[in-house]
């Protein structure tokens, strides 16, 4: 007897895909889940949960070997064994990947498939040549990293935020290319680690997308940690010299770039950084090759993200998208969202839609850069120069003062009418602070409410206070000459 087809269809076990599966089928919907290699995704296999305990290794090992201005010496060199370093970050991904286990999706009442999807019409995929049909599915592929092709990369056998996590020895020397949080990430962690690292990016400041002052405060952290940090930088290609391998770099915007085919072509201002390793992190693609999208009549961008509307249906009305398969913001409590917002959609016909502008996200630098909303300058573009921008820096806040941390601050975006329309948060515990921001957010609250919230003290969420303050003063300041003159006038009618 056939298979009735599926209520919902699921190609991908990452998160976007686990929390659709489980949250479908605990709505009785007859869900199918299919994985071709392991369920949990790159979060819990080579993104957060690995990075997140490396970073922790990391901040150990700095702490020890930075607190003499507070007074704590250790009598010798900070020494760190990588091999227990990487059986912290594996105990720590043995200790989640129960969750994501298809034992425990099965226990949820989801179908887990191993293998490999692939559309063979609008509402059938195959399975390893099995044929499964759907009345709904859903992609949620994610993505994978970038390698550019520059000369002579392959033969180093470059490493990826994917692939890091199989050293086997520290490298003397490291060179990370992209200075994005990823790169900015584990550059910093590899530094505090003992490692000599270069880290090169072509924009003129790392941490691109952030703003200005937040990608400076990163920038001299970095440096003054020993990273050597290169940006406006292009590298060229991969050389090797007789202290092996080195990188070809070109600072952007002073001298002609070199036609790849002409490797043997100098080039002036050029310079060649050597290395033991190379760490490529500039950037993630859609994993979206191989599934027969077009049979299903379903659209990808140039980047290879499956196209969707609003409510996360993709232009087959059939099959939904959600994760970093859509390449809509790359995060894993994003994909979260999508998998929760395509169950409502998909199987009882809602139009929920994510809002993306209200979704914060965090680089786990030290200090961390979080950001809601909108930069200063994304604000000035769409609602003009009568934005609102509240900064309170740390060097004021006690909080830092007492931790000896005030290179950070706490910037509020307004609208022309003060509502919050986004912030950046850059601090030791920025991640956490942000979270208040989005709520007041969610309210459509302007700046100066959030004075009307009492922090404990002292502790870094009083900088969105001192930013509020901002914008109460700069009101008064604008209300002074009137209400000057309405004393004025209440004095002479009182006569």
């Amino acid at each position: 007897m056939a298979r009735r087809p599926a209520d919902l269809l699921v190609i991908g076990g990452g998160t976007a895909g686990l929390v659709a599966a489980v949250g479908a089928a605990g709505q009785g919907a007859n869900v199918v889940l299919v994985e071709r290699e392991r369920t949990g995704g790159d979060c819990l296999w080579t993104g957060c949960v690995p990075s997140k305990a490396l970073l922790t290794v990391a901040q150990a090992a700095h702490t020890v070997r930075s607190s003499h201005h507070l007074g704590v010496r250790v009598a010798a060199d900070v020494e760190v064994d990588w091999a227990a370093a990487l059986a912290h970050v594996r105990g720590a991904q043995a200790a989640i990947a129960p969750h994501d286990s298809p034992e425990r999706l099965r226990g949820e009442g989801v179908e887990v498939v191993s293998g490999t999807a692939r559309f063979v019409a609008p509402d059938t995929v195959e399975i390893d040549g099995v044929a499964r049909r759907f009345r709904r599915a859903m992609i949620a592929t994610g993505s994978q990293p970038v390698v550019p092709a520059l000369p002579g990369m392959a033969e180093v056998d470059p490493l990826t935020s994917d692939t890091v996590w199989d050293l086997e020895v520290l490298p003397a020397r490291l060179v990370v290319l992209g200075g994005g949080p990823i790169g900015c990430e584990l550059a910093q962690a590899f530094a505090r680690l003992g490692v000599q690292v270069t880290l090169v990016e072509l924009a003129a400041g790392l941490l691109p997308r952030e703003e200005p002052a937040a990608q400076q405060v990163i920038a001299t952290r970095l440096r003054a940690e020993g990273v050597d940090v290169r940006t406006a930088t292009q590298a060229l290609r991969v050389v090797h010299g007789e202290q092996g391998p080195g990188l070809l770099l070109e600072p952007v915007g002073t001298c002609q770039r070199t036609d790849p085919d002409r490797a043997a072509t100098p080039v002036t201002d050029a310079e060649v950084v050597g290395f033991d390793r190379l760490l490529v992190a500039v950037g993630r693609r859609a994993r979206s090759d191989g599934l027969g999208l077009q049979v299903a009549g379903i659209e990808r961008d140039g980047r290879g993200a499956v196209v969707v509307d609003e409510q996360l249906r993709t232009t087959n009305p059939r099959v939904f998208a959600g994760g970093d398969v859509t390449m809509l913001l790359p995060f894993t409590h994003v994909a979260a969202a999508h998998g929760a917002t395509v169950v409502q959609n998909a199987l009882f016909g809602l139009r929920r839609r994510v809002d993306h502008e209200r979704i914060p996200w965090v680089t786990f630098t030290d200090p961390e850069v979080a950001r809601v909303g909108l930069t200063q300058a994304e604000a000035r573009e769409r609602h003009g120069d009568k934005v609102r921008v509240r900064t309170a820096g740390h060097d004021h806040l006690d909080r830092a003062i007492t931790a000896g941390r005030t290179e950070g601050f706490a910037t509020l975006v307004g609208d022309p009418k003060g509502r919050i329309v986004g912030a950046s948060v850059v601090g030791p515990r920025a991640g956490e602070v942000i979270g208040e921001v989005v709520a007041w957010m969610q309210q459509d609250a302007t700046i100066g409410r959030i004075t009307r919230t009492t922090h404990a003290y002292p502790t870094w969420t009083e900088d969105l206070t001192a930013a509020s303050l901002e914008e109460l003063r700069t009101g008064l300041a604008r209300l002074r000459p009137a209400t000057r003159a309405l004393l004025a006038t209440r004095r002479l009618l009182r006569r």
